[in-house]
């Protein structure tokens, strides 16, 4: 007999119940699949058959929460109250895992009494993610079933824990090689065969504590997730309910998850979440059909050309690279290799695949013919307009019918570089960052001539090579960039006015970016902004201020951690770079020459303002379209520039502060500076009608 009318169904094998949660695609734990479970146990408990088996259909078991319940008023039955109801059943349930057991799912085989998991299956506790922790007894259960330190490893690092190791940790009973519901079925007639009854984990003693143990593994946690305060509670509840019965464990641990729900870090982290999957969805293509993707041209084998093609390679692409002459196409060769020798010796690919990527899908040379067969071809030569417009010339002789033809620019006008060509309605932006096979953002800049099935195409190939896409308009740095030079800008003006470059670093550090702007620009090289000031200095307007130090040190050979200097030193004594005092020197020079009486900047200070002033160019960039949603703008900065996501970016901060804050503090500064703080007009206008930047997210 079945039951076929919600997403979970029940039927009876004999003296098995056979449960199925169908809800599609991941099985997610909404309040339907929930309700359907609690059924399914009363049915069970009141029913005659012995053994309880649930399992997923499709291609996993429950994936974790429903994203949809996220943020809306808690819905009965709550997940405690159902994984309790499994665990206190008197009969014996079976959980069978498959694909992924995540979360909640988790959660739900850890109320079973027996879980099966089929060979591929990964399993975890990924909530401090997400800001919050297991809320469901993951804190609780785990550590007495497989030992606090393992457990605790598991919920504050958020891995997947494979098949293999899950057996072998004990947080399941058994692999199998058959399919979900034919491994329940035979594990369930193995445990009618001996008389198995329950066993439950609450009936398991606390975990030992080992305060030594523990204190590393907090300081361990806390050095890798500085300033994130879900990881840590999570850490502390499962050390309290060590020492407590398995309920009041569970009531200490739900109390704490309570209180990171109304936490900002929390608020944060999901609109990251949301935001990353939202970013894609565009209206211009929506329905529209992306072209053909399997060969992937490059023209240019430096850094970022051979991060590109390295990227196509891992991702299935073959990959046609094109230098100037056969030595730059022979180094370029040993750089992707080197490249993928780095994956083969962290466990990413085989060193029989590597031969292979390199031997069969890595062609190498000098004649832009080899790209007449290429679906994309992205160009990532030296950022030069007269460069590349030479190089797009070219492939409009060579490039097929439909060929995409992309730019690989940082700064440069896109609709000037499609103008080189025949075809500008093929042309468009795509801006990686490096290393390009590491880095997940790519902005996707769209031309005035791009055509729609082209910008999809450049989404689908986003997809392919595991990116995270965002729309940018044409503009001077488009979304990242442009940003980047008016904040570094606001952090040179208190350089200026009597900070010093460490200060900025350390109160940004301080504030959850992993680098600050001085030791980021050593790690790109100083030539990267010498060259950007060089070409914009005959636009320049009278009234912008700027600091004459940076080109200085550019001109002393200063060019970061590259050549050991840069505003740091980085030696064998300082690998990761310490302060100059030649630095500070010359800056404090160009401050007497211009008459400047340095001043104090508190750490607060340089926040607000190098906040401000992000926020403020994000702003107008949304206002001139640029960026079609301020989420837009956040996932750019987490993604491209170590916005520190538990801050949810920049526009995001900015709603949490008050935009009121924001614009008082625009206004203060321009006190001192009117030209380079003028409010944006989108940002006055909303904090006049005390709206927020959340509202323009909306579909």
């Amino acid at each position: 007999m079945t039951d076929n009318a919600n997403p979970v169904r029940y039927a009876a094998e004999g003296k098995i119940a056979v449960i199925c949660i169908d809800n599609p695609p991941v099985n997610a734990c909404s309040q339907p699949v929930r309700a359907g479970l609690m059924d399914a146990m009363q049915r069970f408990a009141d029913g005659p058959e012995k053994v309880a088996v649930i399992y997923g259909a499709g291609r996993t078991f429950v994936a974790g929460a429903d994203i949809k319940e996220f943020g809306k008023p808690p819905m009965d039955p709550m997940l405690p109250h159902l994984v309790d109801t499994v665990e206190q059943q008197e009969k014996p349930v079976v959980c069978v895992l498959h694909g992924t057991a995540l979360g909640g799912g988790l959660e739900l085989a850890l109320g079973a009494h027996y879980r099966v998991a089929l060979r591929g299956t990964r399993v975890g506790l990924p909530e401090v993610t997400l800001g919050i922790l297991p809320g469901a007894g993951g804190t609780q259960r785990l550590p007495r079933l497989i030992g606090l330190l393992p457990a605790a490893e598991i919920f504050t690092s958020a891995r997947q824990v494979g098949a293999e190791e899950a057996l072998e940790l004990g947080i399941v009973d058994a692999l199998s090689e058959e399919e979900p519901r034919v491994a329940g079925l035979n594990f369930a007639a193995e445990i009618l065969a001996r008389g198995d009854g329950p066993r439950r984990i609450r009936d398991l003693p606390g975990p030992k504590v080992d305060a030594e143990a523990v204190g590393d593994l907090r300081a361990k946690v806390a050095r890798a997730n500085r300033g994130q305060i879900a990881h840590l509670s999570a850490l502390d509840v499962a050390v309290k309910g060590a020492s407590l019965p398995l309920d009041e464990g569970l009531a200490e641990e739900r109390k704490a998850f309570m209180k990171l729900m109304e936490s900002p870090q929390r608020r944060a982290l999901i609109h990251a979440f949301f935001a990353e999957r939202k970013v894609a969805r565009l209206p211009e293509i929506e329905g529209v059909e992306p072209r053909a993707i399997a060969h992937l041209g490059v023209i240019g084998g430096g850094t970022m050309g051979g991060g590109i093609a390295v990227a196509g390679l891992l991702n299935g692409l073959s990959v046609t690279l094109i230098e100037r002459d056969t030595a730059a196409a022979d180094k370029a060769r040993d750089g992707i290799g080197r490249t993928l020798a780095d994956s083969v010796k962290r466990g990413k690919l085989t060193e029989a695949k590597r031969a292979e990527l390199l031997e069969k899908s890595l062609t190498t040379g000098d004649d832009y013919a080899a790209l007449s067969e290429a679906d994309v071809i992205i160009e990532a030569v030296f950022e030069s307009m007269e460069v590349k417009r030479e190089v797009f010339g070219k492939l409009d002789k060579v490039a097929k019918p439909g060929a995409i033809l992309a730019t690989n620019t940082s700064y440069l006008d896109v609709n000037e570089i499609a103008a080189a060509t025949a075809r500008p309605a093929d042309v468009l932006g795509l801006h990686f960052f490096s290393p390009a096979h590491v880095m997940r953002l790519l902005e996707i800049v769209v031309a005035d001539k791009t055509a729609p099935e082209v910008l999809a195409t450049g989404f689908a190939l986003a997809r392919k090579l595991k990116k995270v896409p965002v729309r940018a308009g044409v503009c001077d740095g488009f979304i990242g960039n442009r940003m980047l030079r008016v904040y570094r800008l606001a952090a040179d003006h208190m350089i200026l006015a009597g900070a010093s470059p460490y200060d900025i670093d350390r109160a940004l550090v301080e504030f959850g970016f992993a680098m600050g702007p001085y030791a980021v620009a050593d790690l790109a090289g100083l030539d990267i902004g010498y060259m950007t000031r060089q070409r914009l200095r005959p636009t320049k307007p009278a009234e912008e201020r700027w600091g004459d130090w940076p080109d200085r040190l550019h001109e002393m050979g200063r060019l970061g951690r590259k050549s050991g200097r840069g505003y740091y030193i980085y030696d064998a004594e300082n690998p990761r770079g310490r302060p100059d005092p030649e630095v500070e020197a010359l800056i404090a020079e160009e401050r007497t020459a211009k008459g400047i009486t340095p001043r104090d900047f508190p750490d607060d200070e340089i926040v607000a303002r190098y906040m401000a002033a992000m926020i403020n160019e994000g702003a107008r960039i949304v206002d001139e379209g640029i960026a079609l949603r301020p989420l837009d703008v956040d996932v750019v900065k987490l993604f491209g520039y170590g916005f520190p996501r538990w801050r949810g970016g920049p526009m995001h901060h900015a709603d949490a502060q008050g935009l009121d804050t924001v614009l008082a503090t625009i206004h203060d500064c321009a006190k001192e500076d009117a030209y380079f703080w003028q409010p944006a007009p989108l940002l006055a206008r909303l904090a006049a009608e005390g709206g927020s930047f959340a509202s323009l997210n909306d579909d």
